[in-house]
């Protein structure tokens, strides 16, 4: 348990420049805190103390503002960075060395007992204030950009903005461990207002030529 204690630190350390140093980590990352508040929680889960298991999660997002139901499973080395408002519901799948940015929700689409929240592979980045609804797979490596919305799976490697999410770009096995840059993702909203722009601007040309050419008839 240490070493997984450890481990966790090391990822902020890791992944967040901010970090100064392990005190500072320790006593300040609520990123951190609702991590180790949810294994408290899981196992309580898992050994059918449901309502206790519920205790502790609801300490936990009074704590640290990070709502995450007892019943979700987390893999390694998660960060939820900042963390503020983010929901992860009871049947969501976390894979390894994942980041999930404030905002985020992971959410249900149905109200039978199944399930019903998605499953995220490894190495899976979420943007913030992004919502990922349903039983669907968001594969390896793929990235959620900012406030989009995604309610179809997404493959691995897969870069998804917008609402509804599109893919707007397919990473290479080489090119995963690439800086997420928020500022730097296309807007397909735009692309296609640009292709509107370009196609009402040849329209415009070709009544002006027929005009034209009415008037030389």
């Amino acid at each position: 348990m240490w070493e997984r204690f450890k481990e966790d630190i090391r990822t902020i350390i890791d992944r967040d420049p901010a970090a100064k140093n392990v005190v500072e980590i320790f006593l300040c990352y609520p990123g951190l805190h609702t991590i180790w508040l949810h294994r408290i929680a899981h196992f309580l889960y898992q050994k059918g103390w449901f309502t206790t298991a519920r205790l502790v999660s609801h300490f936990s997002r009074w704590f640290t503002g990070i709502e995450i139901h007892p019943g979700a499973k987390i893999g390694r080395r998660l960060f939820i960075d900042h963390g503020m408002g983010v929901v992860i519901g009871e049947t969501t799948e976390i894979g390894d060395d994942c980041l999930i940015y404030k905002g985020v929700v992971l959410g249900g689409t149905t109200l039978e007992k199944k399930k019903r929240h998605p499953t995220l592979g490894n190495r899976v980045i979420i943007g913030s204030n992004s919502t990922v609804l349903g039983a669907i797979t968001i594969g390896d490596g793929a990235r959620i950009g900012s406030g989009s919305v995604v309610v179809k799976s997404v493959p691995a490697g897969a870069t998804v903005v917008g609402v509804p999410g599109r893919i707007v770009e397919s990473l290479t096995p080489e090119k995963e461990e690439l800086d997420f840059e928020h500022g730097n993702l296309p807007d397909p909203l735009s692309e296609i207002m640009k292709m509107l722009l370009q196609l009402h601007s040849k329209l415009e040309e070709r009544v002006k030529r027929l005009e034209n050419q009415e008037k030389k008839d």
